[in-house]
């Protein structure tokens, strides 16, 4: 394909993608497919002359299509939501053509300095502390990961390298094997798996903080300390904490002005992950569901869950850059230059678990332009109004109990009565295609979640999720015996 074809292919590619996310409601949700349908709709092996342009894009609609789960949909309410918007798509699109793979500030400056610029602005929207930013006389920063797993991940690992280095400080005598033995971590029962597979392949042990739902499943001072003191008590090391803000099951939120200065005092890294919750912090009403972050040691959120910023885009945030480069720096010839060790330049690959990364700061440029703070506050504030608006259609159902506080766009609910006919209505509801739902479990009861995903989701849509969920429950309860 030359640049002719490119321009008359690329304009077509933009008309297919305008269509598909105007007409995408008229879809179902949920694909109607079996495991491995895709093999036997395409050949064995990859064609030895070329097929055309026109016959690859028949087949989206054939073999590809068929099995979209379409996120972008209004009627999406399962997980949590990822982002899209134009400007985020057309960033992706000059990222792709820019094509560099920016591991050091030499490997093509405007990349890192565009995401060291992204991460201060975005900084700035949250209010954080000016350890955070980059632009100041601190010693922090902040870096676009790829998800918040590997925030989880790296922040772990340079936690683990800090605790390592100031042991053998103190006593340079002890092996090293020795420490990292009787090193502990700590997260919330409520904390997503990533955090525990961040332990497995940290291969530290990682223990669970038991929450109460009369504490609104939030991890208290109190547990945490006491623990910390059972294992110090036993010879361990604990070295780590992930508290979360918002959590997957329940957006719940762990309480960081009491579990901060508790860290402090142990020298336990505190890493705080807002995957979800993090971009309504830009509001200045739910601002607060972030103080305690100037105890934190470094921080996450997605801004490619709902800050209009397509995936991937997870921003993360240290108060000392040295422990983040201490534990990656690796420094072969090949990849040295002569700016390097000026201090004025970032190589953004001592912060991250890859070497390679792509242009993701031009997306966070277009999107802020384009939508501004005041567009992307009044984005969140309507999710969280839709949320409100299906919380008080549940609450108006004497049928129906609400599970969970709701503090942003996540409804947490159930019939009332036992797991098995929530299981019914859940498995009624998706298999119906409509609208989409996933579940989760709290204190052993079968809970459905709602959350309030597409950018295009509208009052309308909330209504009619409402509508055919009642009518399914009508037919689930129908069928019970009295």
């Amino acid at each position: 394909m030359e640049a002719a074809e490119f321009r008359r292919r690329g304009k077509e590619m933009v008309d297919l993608i305008a269509d598909y996310l105007e007409n995408i409601e008229q879809r179902p949700v949920y694909p109607d497919v079996e495991p491995g349908y895709l093999r036997s709709l395409i050949p064995e092996e990859a064609p030895e002359e070329p097929d055309t342009y026109e016959d690859v894009v028949k087949d989206i609609e054939r073999v590809i299509m068929p099995g979209v789960t379409h996120w972008h949909s209004p009627y999406f309410y399962a997980y949590f939501p990822t982002a899209n918007s134009f400007p985020a798509m057309l960033a992706d699109m000059l990222s792709g053509a820019i094509g560099c793979i920016g591991f050091s500030w030499a490997a093509s400056p405007a990349c890192t300095e565009l995401e060291t610029v992204m991460m201060d602005w975005l900084g700035k929207m949250l209010k954080l502390p000016e350890d955070f930013i980059a632009g100041t006389h601190g010693q922090g920063g902040g870096v676009i990961q790829g998800t918040a797993s590997e925030a989880t991940l790296v922040a772990l690992l340079a936690a683990r390298s800090r605790a390592v280095r100031m042991i053998l400080a103190s006593d340079p005598q002890r092996p090293e094997t020795g420490i990292t033995s009787k090193l502990v971590a700590y997260s919330s029962d409520q904390a997503h798996c990533s955090v525990e597979r961040a332990g497995m392949i940290a291969g530290v042990r990682m223990k669970k903080i038991p929450t109460e739902q009369s504490d609104k499943y939030a991890v208290q001072g109190e547990t945490l300390r006491r623990m910390i003191q059972e294992d110090k008590a036993a010879g361990l090391i604990p070295f780590y904490f992930c508290a979360t803000l918002g959590t997957t099951p329940s957006c719940a939120f762990d309480h960081i002005t009491e579990l901060g200065p508790i860290c402090n005092a142990e020298k336990i890294w505190m890493h705080i992950d807002a995957a979800y919750a993090g971009s309504s912090f830009i509001c200045p009403e739910f601002r607060p569901l972030l103080n305690g972050i100037e105890f934190a040691d470094s921080f996450n959120f997605n801004p490619h869950k709902w800050l209009l910023v397509n995936f991937d885009c997870s921003t993360m945030w240290v108060r000392k850059r040295s422990d983040l480069i201490g534990a990656f720096k690796m420094d072969p010839l090949y990849l040295k230059h002569d700016h390097q060790e000026s201090g004025l330049v970032t190589d953004y690959r001592h912060w991250q678990i890859p070497l390679g990364r792509r242009f993701r700061s031009l997306k966070m440029w277009f999107v802020f332009r384009m939508y501004g703070l005041k567009g992307l506050q009044d984005y969140i504030r309507k999710h969280v109004e839709l949320a409100k608006e299906f919380e008080s259609l549940v609450r108006a159902d004497q049928r129906f109990e609400i599970s969970a506080d709701v503090v942003l766009g996540l409804v947490c609910f159930r019939l009332k009565g036992s797991n098995e006919v929530n299981e019914t209505l859940l498995k009624r509801i998706n298999n119906g295609r409509k609208i989409h739902l996933v579940p989760c479990q709290l204190s052993g009861q079968f809970v459905l979640r709602f959350a309030v995903c597409a950018r295009t989701t509208e009052s309308r849509h909330i209504r009619e999720a409402w509508r055919l969920i009642t009518q399914l429950a009508e037919e689930v309860m129908q069928e019970l015996p009295h």
